[in-house]
């Protein structure tokens, strides 16, 4: 298994070509390998070593035709059988979980990414000679970056012939290469367009990492899977501060982008040799190439192949950009769930604006202990994914392993929960953040808060993708994606002025917070319609299985 990791990442790839097969290869070039009947016309049902005795290096290497006719005759590669090796989804376990750890490491590195810098806001103003609101740019303009990337990454990943790794390395080399001028530059215009395009280009990892986990974890133990991975990715915001506070006290702000830099790098090098394919049509692509080329068999191609074929340039451009917009204008779902989770994506994303002026300046923490209090955000988060993996096994997973029909509806009641816990959590933030109280109390709200959030993300996105059908779903994701990261960027350039303008002299962030709160309140209206209507509005839905 170890050699599939190497031999199905990005170096494994190049090496098997500059070679021309010869290291990395797979089982079908073996001499010993018997071709499956069902691959095999008349005059070729033989052994690999009578074909390749007859057949020249170009041959074998002959490209693959473009002709787009449907043709009766076509046989589609498969895997050998459920158990094939060659499936991702038949990977032992600890060879999975190293695989999510991976892409829940990368993950964690582009979300922390966004914020690692913020707590040298106030150097960066005095450095480039900018007010608040200018400074905050390189932080908005960063996630909005997240918002287009995956319109344009999330179909590449999604055709046969890029897969997902190779989209993943490609796109972390030019991150990592973006934070050495990012770091140098000397004025604000250069810094924001810097960090849009190194927010455009760590975004695959954020609309794909939940595709790429699918492709490993069976689908009764996906909502497991994908809670281990959110769990990196909603609490590595909380993360940067702290190590950009340490950074800039000891050297200053820029060194958080030699940070990123540096550890970006380290994750190029070890993914390049370790992060293998593992998307199924990709994958079969490959396998169809090599069986044609050793059986001569024109007739062999795969589902992905045949995909590509059928749609022209244009089309492909229509389904990348159109299709997200038209799922979220046509489907009351996706677009109720886009603005519930883009309301939450704010709010977390606010924290960077109302923690600093709580704790920093009107209580006095030090630029060490204001990283270090982000850190709750992922304590609620950790505390709500333990309870949250234990009920949906028992709800979800064991049901269906026992062959019972299990509805999108089953996520809703924990989302309702989630729903609750957030604007509790907000109230008791906004109200013990006083100046003539403790401060530990608001840390307990913001607890509460981020545990509710965790639980929102999780249930509507399961529910979103057990509520529509496979071919919509990354449009469905894409337009979540883009519509709460658009969202999201907005909310910092303004965020400081809501707490501000409308705070007292006892609860400086009290009536800030609580709009907030009264938002959120109003949105629990959201998981209950679908809970009291999901059948009736999933009926109504053409995009819906």
């Amino acid at each position: 298994m170890t050699h599939t990791f190497i031999r199905d990442s990005f170096f494994g790839r190049i090496v098997y070509h500059l070679s021309k097969h010869k290291y990395f290869s797979h089982k079908e070039e073996a001499a010993d390998y018997i071709i499956p009947e069902k691959y095999l016309v008349n005059e070729y049902k033989t052994t690999i070593n009578d074909i390749n005795s007859d057949k020249s290096e170009n041959e074998l290497n002959t490209p693959d035709s473009n002709e787009t006719v449907a043709n009766p005759n076509q046989i589609i590669v498969t895997w050998d059988s459920d158990d094939d090796p060659e499936n991702p989804q038949n990977w032992a376990t600890a060879y999975k979980v190293f695989f999510i750890l991976e892409i829940s490491f990368l993950t964690a590195v582009v979300y922390m990414a966004s914020s690692i810098y913020t707590p040298g806001i106030q150097e960066l103003m005095e450095d480039m000679q900018v007010g608040h609101v200018v400074a905050t740019l390189p932080l908005s303009l960063f996630v909005i970056g997240y918002a287009f990337g995956p319109l344009v990454f999330s179909p590449l990943s999604e055709n046969a012939i890029f897969g997902r790794t190779s989209i993943y390395i490609v796109t972390l080399f030019i991150f990592c290469i973006l934070q050495i001028p990012t770091a140098v530059v000397n004025n604000i215009a250069g810094l924001c367009i810097l960090r849009f395009l190194a927010g455009f280009f760590a975004s695959p990892c954020l609309a794909t990492g939940g595709a790429s986990i699918s492709d490993v974890v069976k689908f009764w133990n996906l909502p497991v899977g994908l809670a281990t991975w959110s769990v990196f990715a909603v609490s590595a915001p909380s993360l940067g501060p702290l190590i950009g506070a340490a950074l800039t006290i000891a050297k200053n702000y820029r060194w958080s982008f030699w940070f990123l830099c540096w550890t970006s790098a380290l994750t190029f090098i070890v993914f390049l040799f370790t992060l293998p394919e593992t998307y199924a049509k990709t994958l079969l692509y490959r396998k169809a190439r090599r069986l044609r080329a050793i059986t001569g068999n024109e007739n062999i191609t795969s589902d992905g192949e045949i995909e590509n074929k059928s749609m022209t340039f244009g089309e492909h451009v229509v389904e990348t950009l159109w299709r997200p917009l038209q799922v979220t204008i046509m489907e009351p779902v996706v677009l109720l769930i886009d603005v519930y989770i883009a309301m939450v994506y704010s709010i977390l994303y606010l924290f960077f604006e109302v923690f600093p002026i709580y704790f920093q300046f009107t209580r006095h923490f030090t630029l060490i202990e204001l990283g270090a209090s982000y850190l709750v955000v992922g304590v609620g988060v950790s505390i709500s994914c333990c309870i949250y993996i234990p009920i949906i096994r028992r709800l979800f997973t064991k049901p269906i392993l026992r062959n019972e029909q299990v509805f999108p509806e089953i996520f809703i009641p924990m989302a309702i929960i989630g729903a609750c816990l957030m604007p509790t959590g907000l109230f008791i933030f906004g109200w013990t953040a006083t100046t003539f109280t403790h401060w530990f109390p608001p840390f307990i709200g913001i607890a509460i808060f981020a545990g509710g959030a965790f639980l929102i993300f999780q249930t509507l996105f399961n529910y979103m993708g057990a509520s529509f059908k496979p071919e919509y779903l990354a449009s469905v994701f894409a337009s979540n994606d883009l519509f709460r990261s658009l969202t999201a960027g907005a909310f910092p350039l303004f965020g400081s002025a809501i707490f501000n303008n409308l705070a007292t002299p006892r609860f400086p962030v009290g009536w800030g917070t609580s709009v907030l709160a009264f938002i959120t309140l109003a949105m629990i209206a959201i998981p209950v319609l679908f809970y009291l209507n999901g059948p009736k509005l999933r009926a109504r839905s053409k995009f819906a299985q």
